[in-house]
């Protein structure tokens, strides 16, 4: 379904974190015979005209164009705030690098209730709660990071009731065909052999 990849549009790749529950870095894990860099890429690219990466230049140069965050070590707001820095797109795609099962056609819907809403944060709140590093956000959600990151707060759904804010509830997704399942991330390495069990 290329033909819902629209120039309108930019992603990101979160890849920060220190992967510490984990051991090992997440982004180069394998699954299905690709890592979990290769595969966020190609899931963002299912519907951005591009895809850059927000983590350690340095470490993920090699792969794609690197953003780096402003404020350092605080979690995904920070990552968040820096992708949105660096845009020249008005709607942006967010997506963590460790939520391997979304599937392209959500991407696409999510984005297209972005447009649609003119929402500045597009969010679904399912399998358990928000869903931040899956989520579109517009440019001016940069303003409202900062200043919580100016306050030592690093907190992205705190900041939702500040934006205008769509939220897709899990009773829509499942109306629109759509698991909550697939939000499961990967954290822990029993996250990840019961993701590997699963995807045989």
């Amino acid at each position: 379904m290329n033909h819902e990849r629209t120039n309108a549009v930019a992603a990101f790749v979160l890849v920060g974190g220190k992967s510490t529950r984990m051991g090992r870095d997440k982004a180069f894990l394998r699954l299905d015979g690709e890592t979990l860099l290769v595969r966020a890429l190609r899931l963002a690219g299912a519907v951005a005209g591009e895809v850059r990466i927000v983590g350690e230049a340095k470490k993920f140069g090699a792969y794609g164009r690197v953003v780096e965050d402003v404020y350092r070590d605080r979690g995904p707001l920070g990552g968040i705030h820096a992708a949105l820095l660096s845009t020249t797109t008005e709607l942006n795609l967010m997506l963590g690098v460790d939520l391997p099962f979304v599937e392209p056609r959500f991407l696409q819907y999510l984005v297209r209730e972005a447009q649609e809403s003119g929402a500045v944060v597009t969010v679904a709140r399912a399998g358990g709660g928000w869903q931040p590093l899956c989520a579109a956000y517009r440019r001016e959600f940069a303003d409202v990071a900062e200043q919580s990151l100016r306050q030592g707060r690093n907190k992205i759904d705190a900041l939702f009731a500040q934006v205008k804010t769509r939220v897709i509830e899990e009773e829509e997704l499942s109306r629109e065909g759509f698991s909550a399942e697939m939000f499961r991330n990967l954290n822990t390495p029993e996250d990840w052999e019961s993701a590997q069990r699963g995807s045989t």
